[in-house]
């Protein structure tokens, strides 16, 4: 897959209805989750708060492919020949 299909398929992943309501739904339970733990559930606390730090994680990835993309084309057209 070359750079301007990872771009393509990067955006409709983060416009898919589908992909946003499951990222939004994974963030919210996590979350409750997170915050619903008990005092001395340190353990089971820093899991949740892993977890929602992965789940940021991924989608930025996603983000970052649209971005170098969008910068790739920008480059190419103020140096064409670089």
């Amino acid at each position: 897959m070359n750079q301007e299909q990872r771009e393509i398929s990067a955006k409709n992943l983060l416009a898919n209805p589908l992909f946003i309501e499951a990222f939004g739904v994974v963030e919210e339970e996590l979350l409750t989750l997170w915050k619903t733990t008990g005092s001395i559930d340190i353990d089971q606390r820093e899991a949740f708060w892993l977890a929602l730090r992965l789940l940021e994680r991924l989608k930025g990835h996603i983000s970052s492919v649209v971005e170098t993309g969008v910068m790739a084309k920008m480059l190419e057209k103020q140096h064409p020949y670089i």
